[in-house]
């Protein structure tokens, strides 16, 4: 059995309309343990508490494999927590960041200007994947060229994705599925 853990982003709510909350779904339906939390005040999130929060989920993952999807700004909490070493080698086999949003966007929104990605140089814990789109309005200068050049993860930017949200018309996306039971299956449009 694999344990998931599925992050949200800003002021998501975990509608059920979303990928994520879908794919949860899907997952639990297959046998999975998903850990899939609604992170406290959304809207006006404290980078502190949400740390803590993810430190939490982590130590409550049961053994075996383990599976971590940040979509957004929990995409930066994930680099945050990598940097500040909240996470470390063991608490995720393989991850995947979904549309990370840029600093240039994020400093423009005092609510989570304190998520600005982490300057420091990065070790990423597991496997970690990227996916983005190539016209997500909250990452204008491109995923690849922020995050994953950079970083060293391998990307996939999809196009017209949007920032891979409902806005962008992401509720059901197989891709993300079978990327949870084979890693190595490709990230595609919805």
């Amino acid at each position: 059995m694999t344990a998931y853990l599925i992050l949200h982003g800003w002021q998501n709510h975990r509608p059920e309309g979303h990928w994520q909350h879908w794919l949860a779904d899907r997952l639990r339906a297959l046998g999975h343990q998903v850990t899939y939390p609604q992170l406290p005040d959304a809207d006006d999130p404290d980078l502190k508490v949400w740390l803590g929060e993810l430190a939490r989920c982590l130590r409550e993952l049961p053994d075996g494999e383990r599976v971590v999807l940040a979509h957004s700004a929990s995409a930066l909490l994930w680099l945050h927590a990598v940097a500040r070493g909240v996470v470390r080698d063991g608490d995720a086999d393989r991850v995947l960041l979904v549309a990370p949003p840029s600093a240039s966007v994020v400093v423009r929104h005092p609510e989570i200007a304190e998520f600005a990605p982490p300057t420091a140089e990065l070790t990423l814990p597991g496997a970690t994947r990227l996916v983005a789109g190539d016209d997500d309005p909250y990452c204008p200068e491109g995923a690849r060229t922020v995050f994953g050049d950079p970083l060293g993860i391998p990307t996939e930017i999809i196009p017209g994705a949007g920032h891979l949200d409902l806005d962008a018309g992401y509720g059901s996306w197989p891709a993300v599925l079978e990327w949870c039971l084979d890693g190595a299956a490709p990230l595609t449009a919805r």
